[in-house]
């Protein structure tokens, strides 16, 4: 009971089919979030002046209405709702989409494009308040505890710094140009963004390593496990070792029964007995159709003496015969004159006895 209660061996690759039907696999949200702020970022700096001439256009067109119209009616704002939505459309939406196929991408390259419905199923047992304080009090939440303070520090030490740099020039950005302002400040953001990035994706890798050192944790198998999983994909070795067992007897007993059709068994004189059937107008040479060792030996002799087959002692070729030949093969062409005579002599008493 102790062995099966010790999770002690790597996973099985059933064992890990399994867990991804479930839809359990490993991923590091890190590396999720830093590629999809990466990517927002970028897009926002190279899509800025674009951004910015729609919205100018936008601001300025209804900053214009703000003078000239007197009342709101409700065609006006329908108006107003669809250049909002294009509005959107124009700024907003594409950086939108691809910051989600980023994230779609980032997650389905460590987890291999995995689906499961399983996954999607309500689960009860997390409304378990016991279980959940497990949960807080376990090695994966105190990681991740020191894993954010760390973040939130490395976050405020950049921060500090980059502001004390540039404390100056975003003191001057009110006397700016309001478009050179905003480009200022954006491409500030976007420098402080990837100063932050550069230092995450270290932490994103070293979180990406410990997620896969704990789902390969959570997966392992004990060796009882293991062996069960081996009874359902190959059987039980008992009952594989019942039906070998049958199979052997099976095989004997066809070999058995065509002990009768042999020309001649050879024997050792007791330890092995070899039967051989030479039909000139089907064999190029002749056959072992019998063999055995020991008591299988004395059957087969016990056969052949019974159906009248005539049974030589010679133990060199015996032994020879039985260590180089298959069942049904024929013999190998080294012992075909040692064969052959003794056939002739057997052939010659047969014919005396007419």
């Amino acid at each position: 009971m102790a062995d099966s209660g010790s999770k002690t061996e790597k996973a099985t690759p059933k064992k890990r089919k399994d867990e991804r039907k479930k839809g359990h696999a490993y991923s590091s949200k890190d590396i999720v979030n830093v590629a999809s702020i990466l990517v927002l970022y970028t897009l926002l700096k190279i899509m800025f002046p674009f951004s910015y001439s729609r919205l100018s256009i936008f601001v300025e067109k209804y900053m214009g209405y703000a003078s000239s119209v007197d009342s709101i009616t409700d065609a006006f704002s329908f108006q107003i709702l669809v250049d909002c939505i294009w509005a959107f459309v124009y700024i907003a939406l594409p950086i939108s989409l691809i910051s989600i196929l980023v994230a779609v991408v980032a997650t389905g390259f460590q987890t291999k494009f995995l689906f499961s419905m399983e996954s999607l199923k309500p689960k009860f047992n997390r409304m378990n308040p016991i279980e959940g304080f497990k949960r807080l009090l376990s090695l994966k939440s105190f990681v991740e505890v020191v894993k954010g303070s760390i973040k939130i520090a490395i976050i405020c030490v950049i921060i500090y710094n980059f502001f004390k740099s540039r404390i100056y020039n975003f003191s001057q950005s009110p006397f700016m140009d309001i478009s050179q302002s905003a480009a200022y400040l954006l491409e500030s953001v976007v420098d402080l963004v990837y100063r932050i990035s550069i230092i995450f994706v270290f932490v994103a890798g070293l979180d990406y390593l410990y997620q896969r050192w704990d789902y390969e944790k959570q997966i392992k198998m004990s060796k009882h496990e293991v062996k069960e999983e081996y009874k359902q994909l190959e059987g039980d070795p008992k009952i594989k070792g019942k039906i070998k067992e049958q199979q052997r007897k099976f095989a004997m007993s066809r070999m058995m029964q065509e002990v009768p059709t042999a020309d001649v068994v050879i024997k050792n004189p007791t330890h092995f007995a070899v039967a051989l059937r030479y039909d000139i107008e089907k064999d190029r040479a002749p056959v072992v159709v019998a063999k055995g060792q020991d008591e299988m030996a004395l059957r087969i002799i016990k056969v052949a003496e019974s159906n009248g087959v005539d049974v030589v002692e010679n133990k060199p070729l015996a032994r020879a015969i039985f260590s180089s030949s298959e069942l049904n093969m024929e013999i190998p062409a080294a012992y075909y004159a040692a064969v052959a005579e003794i056939l002739a002599v057997i052939y010659g008493m047969k014919n005396k006895r007419g």
